[in-house]
């Protein structure tokens, strides 16, 4: 894969990951749904496993309204491995915000790994999992 062509599908992904913040923060489960491939696979970040897009918007629409009370997530893509020029294991840092967007230190921080594909011209959720972050 060429430079340009690099970041050209990096830019992609990264307004993936930015969909996936604004779908949390808004609390639109069908929209947060709407990025996973039908088939996906999502672990959550307390572990419980999710295996297509109508098991994974069912779960999110169970997530109770006001349930970002504890804080704002920020999702910062911090690297992208193309396994093939339409696949690719993205790796997201996942924190917590005031509205005002001051970090919340407390509620610690996620490490979500995202294997996104390319399909149709759109990249995809396939397979991610959340995981907690204890200690660096």
């Amino acid at each position: 894969m060429d430079d340009r062509t690099r970041a050209v599908e990096t830019e992609a992904i990264e307004q993936v990951v930015a969909e996936i913040q604004y779908a949390q923060r808004n609390e639109l489960p069908d929209r947060f749904a709407a990025l996973f491939r039908h088939d996906a696979i999502w672990t959550t970040g307390h572990g419980k496993r999710l295996i297509g897009r109508d098991e994974i918007a069912e779960f999110t629409r169970k997530v109770p309204p006001g349930s970002s009370k504890h804080g704002l997530g920020t999702y910062e893509v911090v690297h992208i491995l193309f396994v093939r020029p339409d696949v690719a294991a993205v790796k997201v840092r996942q924190r917590y915000v005031t509205p005002d967007g001051e970090l919340i230190e407390s509620e610690g921080e996620g490490t979500p790994l995202h294997v996104m594909s390319k399909e149709d011209g759109r990249w995809v959720l396939t397979a991610s999992q959340n995981t907690q972050v204890f200690a660096e």
